[in-house]
């Protein structure tokens, strides 16, 4: 049961419009410049910084917080970049490419 039917099951007289089901699928706003995908060490320690979104910085951190579920690492969104703790440049690069960004490296 996904959470359609179960808000079916909660609120029987509601009419679900399309617009609803259109917002939902849209997701992350596609941009034609790349992504930077960028090591670096602060205090010591490696972080991998992305920028370069053009979009609204709602979907950005919408994007943050996917890439750190699926990296079980931390990380933040400051200054329109998000900053994930560790060196995940490959992995992140793999999961934005399937997402369908395009990604560009520097550094190392």
């Amino acid at each position: 049961m996904d959470l359609q039917d179960q808000l079916k099951n909660l609120f029987p007289d509601h009419e679900f419009s399309q617009e609803e089901e259109i917002q939902e699928e849209q997701g992350l706003w596609m941009q034609d410049d790349p992504l930077i995908c960028k090591y670096e060490k602060r205090k010591g320690k490696p972080i991998t910084i992305i920028e370069g979104y053009t979009g609204a910085d709602s979907d950005f951190k919408q994007l943050a917080k996917e890439l750190k579920q699926k990296l079980s690492v931390g990380g933040s969104f400051k200054n329109d970049s998000i900053i994930i703790q560790g060196d995940y440049r490959n992995q992140i690069m793999d999961i934005l490419k399937e997402k369908g960004f395009k990604v560009k490296r520097v550094g190392g």
